[in-house]
């Protein structure tokens, strides 16, 4: 039964959606790869070589430091917009089999948009339905 299920690959087409939703997940797959990986490594192995060579100049220290706090204020937020693309997609998928399974509370599905203190409640009547 598990062959016939419909099941998401990670090389899924691009996603559709407005340009800020395309730019996060084409982001985040090439951010995501070993080569980008080594590719920062090799510009942090590079600015150290370069560094003696150049006398640790403040100029040098500067466009490194530049470099890297935009590139980390960047990445935040197009990390953040994927996560939470992702985290809805899944929360989704947890709702429609709450709904589809016979002896489930329905008023489960759905709960992350509801406050605080009603999760807790709903965890604590969980744990005791479990033992």
């Amino acid at each position: 039964m598990r062959a016939s299920l419909p099941v998401g690959s990670t090389s899924s087409p691009p996603a559709k959606g407005g340009w800020f939703a395309r730019l996060a997940v084409a982001t985040s797959r090439v951010s995501g790869r070993p080569a980008t990986f080594l590719l920062a490594v090799a510009v942090v192995v590079i600015w150290a070589v370069t560094g003696p060579v150049f006398g640790f100049s403040d100029t040098g220290q500067l466009v490194i430091n530049t470099g890297t706090t935009i590139v980390t204020f960047l990445m935040v937020f197009l990390i953040q917009a994927t996560q939470n693309r992702d985290t809805l997609a899944l929360q989704l998928k947890l709702d429609e089999l709450i709904l589809a399974t016979k002896n489930a509370r329905n008023q489960i599905a759905g709960i992350e948009e509801a406050p605080d203190e009603e999760i807790e409640k709903a965890k604590a009547e969980l744990l005791k339905r479990t033992g």
